[in-house]
């Protein structure tokens, strides 16, 4: 199963118009500490699940030996290119059959991607499956309990290429436990203007769906709030983007899913 995201493959490359590399370090640096905490001994490898552009990366491979893994081939392109020493795998990550397990297991944001019960499942279960026995899972998550309808304004420039990305987040009251994340690229190059838009079904789980299903996959996880990182961004005096991420041990062996699809 390959990625059809438009964003995430024909788009890919204003990733790095977005984003400045250092713009993940206390973020990351965060995500780190998480992990280095929670483990039972000292962690030496990674696998980074749904790493896209491998962004996160640069702070990540100062500390473990990463594998990254994405559905994408345009953003997995851009990882590579900017860590050449790093392996990179295209792959889902709720079918991921690897063979080798993992000090640790991160999944930032790209886990909203799982849109329904069954893929959350099948990618803990995954994770799981590539997990040492205490390995360390870290999953950043919106709850539903926190989350709100918001609005975003994103902008690049390099060159004689100018961008401009509108994000709208809405749950939508007639497909539960999901939101939409409609975007809209503007992209000017030498001055003529291309429009684009993408919209993406995603995964709003509340607070005891996770809880439960990190159970049932063997995980015991706690939680903390993440404020502020989307804030430069956000549109509008009422917006707020409060994210938890979930940290724990996994203490129960799983097989990976077969894949889906």
């Amino acid at each position: 199963m390959a990625s059809n995201w438009l964003s995430y493959n024909e788009l890919a490359w204003t990733e790095d118009l977005l984003g400045a590399p250092d713009g993940y370090e206390a973020e990351v640096g965060l995500y780190v500490e998480l992990i280095q905490q929670a483990a039972t001994q000292p962690p030496c490898t990674l696998l980074h699940l749904g790493c896209g552009a491998g962004g996160m990366d640069g702070v990540f491979k100062r500390h473990f030996s990463v594998t990254g893994v994405d559905l994408s081939a345009g953003m997995l392109a851009l990882a590579r290119q900017t860590h050449p020493e790093l392996e990179y795998i295209e792959a889902d990550m709720r079918s991921l059959q690897l063979g080798r397990r993992f000090d640790a297991v991160a999944i930032p944001d790209s886990i909203d991607y799982m849109a329904n019960r069954d893929a959350l499942r099948q990618a803990l279960r995954s994770a799981a499956a590539h997990l040492k026995p205490g390995g360390v899972l870290l999953v950043v998550a919106k709850p539903r309990e926190e989350f709100q309808n918001n609005n975003f304004a994103y902008t690049g420039e390099r060159g004689d290429t100018h961008l401009t990305v509108l994000e709208n987040n809405y749950i939508n009251p007639y497909r539960p436990e999901t939101y939409e994340a409609t975007l809209t690229y503007l992209i000017r190059q030498r001055g003529e203007l291309t429009i684009h838009h993408e919209q993406q079904i995603l995964g709003l789980f509340g607070m005891q769906t996770w809880q439960q299903l990190f159970e049932a996959c063997g995980f015991v996880m706690r939680s903390q709030r993440l404020d502020g990182i989307y804030d430069p961004y956000l549109m509008g005096e009422d917006g707020a983007y409060p994210m938890t991420v979930f940290v724990g041990n996994c203490y129960h062996a799983q097989q990976p899913d077969k894949q889906q699809g």
